[in-house]
């Protein structure tokens, strides 16, 4: 009894392991359990320690209880702690070293109440084969124990389903008690397939100028990341509140609006974004504009008038545009576009004025006159933004310029998508020097994610000297693109990580070496 017992508690220590590592690729997937069980098709290999352990429990069964001239240490209990060591080295072997994980698990009451379900079903698969039976038995129901981890962490989510939405509507709505008890408060509602972080930031900045304002954190624009933004930021003081609205599904931006009762709105695109989710384009525009559909008759909803797919949906609301073209009712024109920053003339009406910013790219000048139309909507003039307007940084991972041993990096590692990535190349090529990109490109584009990658790496290769991808597989069609549009096969390079990249990248004898940071895929790819 004591060796199985041993057994079963390194056992234990393996199974540990996989529920740290399967949930928190869970809670990478948003705690989607669909997503997580597509996750588990498209990576097999993550897969192989619960098969191999499998196989192994199986056979020490069959030595056990079926061939009667087994080797010794498959007799008295020793199999058990043989069959612990193996899944102990198999899940250090095939799990990745979690210290070098670029977003680490987030212990949050959700993932404690996930792991209390989950070792409670695991219990008692191990005490059932502590005390079924013999050491033949009680290896199987180990192995099985560590096999079903992967199906335990979805298991454990379905069981908990009641108390998580307990919990979930008690904050909801001790947020919107929150909100309704600060009566005076402006929220302004800000979506788009992309652009929505960086006109969060910049519109911040603007109302800074007359209004003490607050925004949702970072790249907090779920539901529970609003709700947790209201509930521990939210101060009688604040007299704007801009909340980022974020979605992967229909019906997600209604959810939020729901909880938020925005009085105002910008919509700054709509595109081919998380397509595997939505399915098809037609989604993502009806969930966009779930946002309209939630203001109030006499909110202010303002549009990305350059942007096609908004252009052509049918929709008859009142609304306000702004862009780069006169048909827009702000427009940007005289637009100087460099590597030092960009200036531009920005005219409503009669009224117009110059501005300057730090602020590098053509596309960024789209995001800065929408919240420059929703500032002034709110009473700052134009000539009174245009300090404002100096005042603009850029945006962590969004085109962010950054200085590294005298190399200048474009930080745009934050959630690559087709139009993104097309401003980002064409932001490079504003730059002299040795122009190099480094990229694992584009994810999450459904059925056209494979063309729109080497439609990527064509664009790419008429502006840059070097490109390197990362990732050998999933990187196969950019590489295509590249060749295809008749690049130097010596320029580009394929690497399994981002920092075996970054080290060909730093070993290069070129001057004014200039790096474009696209993407930087989270751990679950």
């Amino acid at each position: 009894m004591l060796l199985k017992l041993i057994g079963m508690a390194i056992m234990l220590v393996a199974i540990s392991l996989q529920i740290k590592y399967f949930v928190h690729m869970f809670q990478l997937n948003s705690y989607g359990e669909k997503t997580q069980f597509n996750w588990y098709s498209k990576n097999p290999g993550k897969l192989l320690p619960c098969i191999f352990v499998f196989m192994f429990g199986e056979a020490v069964f069959l030595c056990t209880n079926v061939f009667e001239n087994a080797p010794l240490f498959f007799k008295d209990e020793t199999d058990c702690i043989l069959l612990g060591v193996f899944a102990l080295i198999m899940a250090f072997s095939y799990i990745e070293n979690k210290n070098k994980t670029k977003k680490k698990l987030v212990f949050t009451t959700r993932v404690v109440r996930m792991y209390i379900t989950d070792y409670i079903l695991v219990a008692i698969l191990l005490v059932i084969g502590f005390f079924g039976g013999n050491s033949g038995f009680a290896s199987v129901m180990m192995a099985t124990a560590f096999t079903f981890i992967p199906a335990i962490v979805i298991f454990g989510n379905i069981i908990n389903r009641p108390i998580e939405k307990s919990v979930r509507n008690h904050y909801i709505n001790d947020a919107k008690n929150i909100l309704k008890s600060h009566s005076n408060l402006k929220i302004i509602g800000i979506t788009g397939s992309y652009g929505k972080t960086s006109v969060k930031y910049y519109l911040n900045t603007l109302l800074k100028a007359k209004y003490n304002v607050l925004m949702t954190p970072e790249s907090y624009n779920t539901p529970m990341g609003i709700v947790k933004t209201i509930r521990g930021n939210l101060k009688p003081v604040h007299e704007v509140f801009i909340c980022e609205m974020g979605a992967k599904k229909v019906g997600e931006i209604k959810e939020i609006c729901d909880i938020v009762h925005p009085q105002d709105g910008i919509i700054t695109s709509v595109g081919p974004q998380h397509l595997e989710t939505f399915l098809s384009l037609d989604n993502v525009k009806k969930t966009k504009f779930e946002l309209a559909d939630s203001l109030p008759e006499d909110g202010y909803l303002l549009v990305n008038g350059n942007d096609e797919n908004i252009k052509a949906y049918n929709y008859d609301r009142t609304k306000v545009t702004y862009g780069v073209t006169e048909d827009c009712d702000y427009y940007a024109y005289d637009i100087e576009v460099s590597s030092r920053g960009t200036e531009f003339s920005v005219k409503v009406g009669e009224e117009e004025c110059r501005f300057k910013t730090n602020i590098i790219g053509r596309h960024n000048v789209i995001n800065i006159v929408g919240t420059i139309a929703m500032a002034h909507k709110m009473g700052i003039t134009l000539k009174e933004l245009r300090p404002q307007v100096r005042k603009l940084e850029g945006v962590p991972h969004r085109l962010q310029l950054l200085g590294r041993n005298g190399i200048t990096i474009i930080d745009d590692a934050f959630n690559s998508n087709p139009t993104g990535s097309k401003a980002a190349i064409d932001t490079l090529a504003l730059f002299e020097g040795t122009k190099i990109l480094i990229t694992p490109g584009m994810v999450e584009l459904g059925s056209k994610e494979e063309e729109l990658n080497m439609e990527f790496g064509r664009y790419a290769a008429k502006v840059c000297d070097y490109i390197f991808l990362v990732g050998i597989n999933r990187t196969k069609p950019i590489h295509k693109g590249i060749m295809e549009a008749g690049f130097d096969e010596t320029k580009v390079k394929a690497f399994d990580t981002l920092t075996e990249a970054l080290d060909v990248m730093y070993a290069l004898k070129d001057a004014d070496k200039v790096v474009l940071l696209e993407n930087d895929l989270p751990d679950n790819y």
